[in-house]
């Protein structure tokens, strides 16, 4: 499996701070390099790495942007996109920190926000933890998917909150 998409074709390009775009063009770059190599790997999530980060980063500025978070969330420490994205979130927590119900709220549907949820969980997430019982090991092929995955995200995600 090949990456399919040019990255500064992507409608959301031209609004993405230099460090995310770098991020991204590395998880590129390690997708293209390691399909070359000849050794293969026991875990290919280091192709993902650089793109989760940078899907961190873009989702703290798209919150900020969308007043989804304040300034203090984007810039402090404690600000947790897991936590903020979670759909099961405690009722007690969700008016304060659900930034999931504020998306659904804004698009008039979960659908966005059940994929920026997904994309959380499933490439970023479980990727980054190790539990005895859950490996998480990616292959090449899935290590391509997460990325795509998440490089959609970006792309809807702008289109869906016309970002400017």
């Amino acid at each position: 499996m090949q990456i399919d998409r040019n990255l500064e074709k992507l409608e959301c390009w031209s609004i993405l701070d230099q460090d995310i775009r770098e991020l991204l063009l590395e998880s590129y770059r390690l997708a293209q390099m390691s399909s070359k190599w000849k050794d293969e790997f026991h875990d290919y999530s280091f192709i993902v790495f650089p793109a989760a980060k940078a899907y961190e980063g873009y989702l703290k500025k798209l919150f900020l942007d969308m007043g989804f978070i304040t300034k203090e969330d984007y810039w402090g420490k404690r600000f947790r996109i897991g936590k903020a994205l979670n759909p099961s979130l405690e009722k007690r927590l969700r008016r304060k920190e659900s930034v999931y119900d504020k998306i659904v709220e804004f698009c008039g549907d979960s659908r966005l926000a059940d994929e920026l949820w997904d994309v959380w969980k499933n490439s970023r997430n479980l990727i980054f933890h190790w539990f005895p019982d859950e490996k998480n090991n990616l292959n090449y092929n899935e290590a391509i998917e997460r990325l795509q995955k998440i490089v959609d995200a970006f792309d809807n995600s702008y289109r869906v909150c016309r970002i400017r």
